[in-house]
């Protein structure tokens, strides 16, 4: 069996004034997905309706979730919990690896 490696460094590169995408793995009940983007490019505020894990590989962001920013830095991880607002703006340019985690209504705490 064959097994694939991923470099970030390499399979995904920065480009000016814009955020660049790959998704690498899409189950029925996740999806990981790789983005660089560029210092100054963000993404405005939204929800998903599922946990979101992102990893920093790669310079520097600010996240802030449900209103409060959280300024991450490479090697850092942060977890965006489902139906809450969210959004990203670079600080430098950025890599990250975004990992969507869907979980049964059942198996979710109120």
């Amino acid at each position: 069996m064959a097994y694939d490696i991923i470099n970030l460094n390499e399979d995904l590169s920065y480009q000016k004034q814009a955020v660049i995408s790959r998704e690498i793995i899409r189950k029925n009940n996740s999806t990981v997905t790789l983005f660089a983007f560029d210092q100054g490019q963000g993404l405005s505020e939204h929800k998903a309706p599922f946990d979101a894990l992102v990893h920093v590989v790669d310079g520097e962001v600010e996240i802030s979730i449900d209103g409060e920013k959280h300024h991450l830095k490479a090697g850092e991880l942060i977890i965006m919990p489902a139906n809450i607002p969210h959004a990203l703006q670079s600080i430098t340019a950025f890599k990250m690896v975004l990992t969507m985690l869907r979980t049964p209504k059942e198996d979710k705490k109120d």
